[in-house]
């Protein structure tokens, strides 16, 4: 569930409102297609970490040159710092809306904060604190069945769109890919199963011992820990692009509807919540931007430092204190500092949002390539026990990020 939180982050915001601004309802069918293959991608990240008890990365490692492996994590490493920054300059500028002041001061004050909790507290305390503020993000499901709202366009528009190559709509359709299936989230997910593992280790030493022995695990553990992992990432992920789809319909309907197509800034992508929220929307609007910050800054920070950490064999656990890991969380703080820094940059909020999410999208695809060669490959279907379906999903979801990456730099060309 928090994997699917965090999924909705300022950047998701942004990039579902621009594009349900620009395009009005012309692009709800990217969620509908994103989710089967969002949810194959985490489910084989979560296999990874749980039969491994290790990260993404030490598992890519394991299997593929140094080179490579350092080539991907300092890939997610640069999108990761840039998305820190993307959500921090949101979150401050969603704070300057409600009291006014530098939205400047706030975004690295937002950024000493996340980083001080995070090395402090935690993760899983300090993520049951924040939840709950994800929950306004239902206005946005609130909104739909208060508008008028052309059912009927947005259902053809969702199972019978009409996709052309012109730029605008590419670049489009790869930010909101890039914000559905990003890369952080599968280095996150499989070290969080790991910790899970770790926190709960007598299963977890069954299904190990077997897999270190060349045996396959028992098929009663391994069928109880693909259903619990199956559940857990249908039920975030779903909840993900209930909350994607209604942000496009909502901004399509409010914004798009009255001639505004570009959001240029914090407030023109809040209005999309004035027909519901009323003298609320600023309120609500900053609460929802806020409280998905908080929880992804940290999540795109740790993710950082577990793929770091697992290259560089150093320990790291955000369940650990400081002490206990020094350099796992100096490297949490460097990049979440780091993101605050880059949020000083004169830069549109709203662009630096959209542009984060078109680099997820790119930097996502050789990620994606090297996560499913681990998992399908001869040793990968011995050690991963997948089924053919989670593996041809996974092959697709490779296929259409790279065909899409692919239409966009070929137009960017032409």
């Amino acid at each position: 569930m928090t994997t699917g939180a965090a999924d909705d982050d300022p950047s998701g915001i942004a990039t579902y409102s621009q594009a349900g601004a620009q395009f009005g309802y012309a692009l709800t069918w990217t969620v509908l297609l994103t989710l089967p293959f969002m949810v194959a991608i985490q489910m084989v990240s979560a296999v990874v970490g749980a039969r491994t008890r290790h990260g993404l990365a030490r598992s890519i490692a394991e299997r593929f040159p140094r080179p490579v492996v350092h080539g991907l994590v300092l890939l997610l490493v640069v999108a990761n710092t840039l998305n820190i920054a993307a959500d921090l300059a949101a979150m401050g500028a969603a704070l300057q809306l409600l009291v006014g002041g530098p939205a400047l001061v706030y975004a690295i004050a937002f950024g000493v904060a996340c980083a001080v909790a995070e090395i402090l507290v935690p993760y899983h305390r300090y993520a049951g604190y924040l939840k709950f503020l994800t929950l306004v993000l239902f206005v946005y499901v609130v909104a739909v069945f208060t508008l008028h709202i052309p059912w009927a366009r947005v259902t053809v528009a969702t199972f019978a769109p009409s996709i052309t190559l012109d730029r605008d709509l590419l670049l489009t359709i790869v930010a909101v890919f890039g914000t559905t299936i990003s890369p952080y989230l599968f280095f996150w997910q499989a070290s969080q199963e790991a910790e899970e593992q770790s926190l709960h280790p007598s299963g977890a030493k069954r299904v190990h011992a077997s897999l270190a022995s060349g045996r396959p695990p028992a098929r009663k553990s391994t069928a109880t820990q693909f259903r619990r992992i199956s559940l857990d990432t249908w039920t975030g992920m779903v909840f993900s692009n209930l909350i994607a789809f209604c942000i496009i319909v909502t901004t399509a309907a409010t914004l798009h509807a009255h001639g505004i197509v570009h959001i240029e800034s914090a407030a023109q992508a809040a209005d999309a919540l004035r027909p519901v929220a009323g003298e609320l929307t600023f309120l609500l609007f900053a609460a929802g931007i806020i409280g998905t910050g908080l929880l992804a800054v940290p999540v795109l920070a740790g993710s950082a430092a577990y793929a770091v950490a697992d290259v560089a064999g150093l320990r790291g656990s955000l369940e650990l204190p400081p002490w206990r890991a020094r350099r796992f969380y100096a490297i949490i703080a460097v990049a979440t500092l780091a993101g605050a820094a880059l949020a000083a940059a004169k830069v549109n909020v709203v662009a630096m949002l959209f542009w984060t999410a078109v680099v997820n999208g790119l930097a996502a695809v050789p990620i994606m390539i090297a996560m499913m060669l681990l998992v399908t490959g001869r040793t990968g279907t011995r050690a991963f026990p997948l089924p053919g379906w989670l593996r041809a999903l996974g092959w697709i979801a490779v296929l259409i990020m790279a065909l899409a990456a692919a239409a966009l730099v070929g137009s960017a060309l032409i």
